[in-house]
């Protein structure tokens, strides 16, 4: 079992970076209905499916030490669900959790 320490670090600031864009898009989709504009409660409910993969991705980066393998593909299962949800908002979180979960299923235990 190895350190792991940087897929953890990527990984945590990932999931709390994509719960700064999913409150991000919930606010979008607030004011969004405000204004009456038609889509605003799917922007709204994909902003919770981000929350959702958001914790996934902090679930994974606390794995990543003990079962890294699982840790990782969370971590990338997070990474691409987020994008997909909120797009843009979730773009650095993205890049983060895609990294870290990349690391941790490619490179070789210690």
């Amino acid at each position: 079992m190895g350190k792991r320490t940087v897929e953890f670090v990527l990984g945590l600031i990932g999931g709390i970076f994509g719960f700064f864009g999913a409150i991000f898009a919930l606010m979008v989709g607030g004011l969004a209905g405000a204004f009456g504009a038609k889509s605003a409660s799917m922007v709204v409910n994909l902003g919770w499916v981000a929350i959702l993969f958001s914790i996934l991705g902090i679930v994974g980066a606390s794995l990543v030490k003990s079962k890294t393998k699982l840790g990782g593909w969370l971590m990338i299962v997070s990474a691409v669900g987020g994008v997909i949800s909120i797009s843009f908002a979730y773009s650095l979180s993205f890049i983060l959790l895609i990294i870290a979960g990349l690391m941790a299923v490619i490179k070789k235990s210690d």
